[in-house]
């Protein structure tokens, strides 16, 4: 469980301590964007491998124990999840390193922007929210709770960092949008616009799901339909 703890902690403490402050613009100024990206993305995957390693040798210690009766409600959400995710990650956007330049189009907002200015960073929200609710163990409050934590304050890190280096231009973009998914559409700032998102990205993102069900007992040792 230590090691569990020290490797969420250095994950999320080199997300949070490098890339939402200052100190990634001094590590830039000294080694260059393109190396800076390369040097980030393989401190992430190895810090991420330690912590899935770790996590799946953790003991159960309970805390509200599993909560069984919520996996039909699991799995919906993780449809939802697989969605933000896949396509998000799919969508050009504003809100991706080096790509600011997409405000100056004419029409920023399309297809899952409309949805939510976040969607990766939600869709691993709500993947992580769920799986901490129903799993209901210390590994899981550990794990999952620090990456929500990480997710949400990544989210407004990023929108911080925006407005102050686009000004109007990203306000006029915030305006139109929202973290939360579905708020823009809710609030009536925005619409929901299906044919935009792509059925291409829709469908990779479905297949991914079904992946997901047949794999995960023999990736985490756990059915995902268990007590459905």
């Amino acid at each position: 469980m230590t090691e569990l703890l020290l490797y969420s902690l250095l994950f999320v403490g080199t997300h949070l301590g490098i890339a939402g402050t200052p100190v990634r613009g001094f590590i830039v100024g000294k080694i260059g964007e393109g190396f800076y990206l390369v040097v980030y993305a393989v401190i992430s995957l190895v810090t991420i491998s330690w912590m899935a390693d770790a996590y799946k040798v953790a003991p159960y210690v309970e805390t509200w124990g599993q909560v069984y009766a919520l996996q039909p409600v699991v799995l919906v959400l993780m449809v939802l999840a697989f969605f933000l995710v896949v396509v998000g990650l799919t969508t050009p956007s504003p809100t991706l390193v080096g790509a600011e330049a997409l405000l100056d189009k004419e029409n920023p907002v399309r297809g899952i922007l409309r949805i939510t200015r976040h969607p990766f960073l939600m869709g691993v929200t709500l993947w992580a929210l769920t799986h901490l609710v129903v799993n209901g163990d210390l590994a899981g409050l550990i794990l999952f709770g620090l990456m929500t934590v990480l997710c949400v304050v990544g989210a407004f890190s990023i929108d911080q960092k925006r407005r102050a280096k686009l000004g109007d231009k990203w306000t006029d973009f915030a305006a139109q949008t929202s973290v939360i998914p579905f708020g823009a559409i809710v609030q009536k700032r925005n619409r929901l616009a299906i044919g935009e998102l792509g059925w291409w990205r829709i469908l990779l993102a479905l297949v991914g799901f079904l992946a997901m069900l047949m794999f995960h007992s023999r990736l985490f040792g756990v059915s995902p339909v268990a007590a459905i």
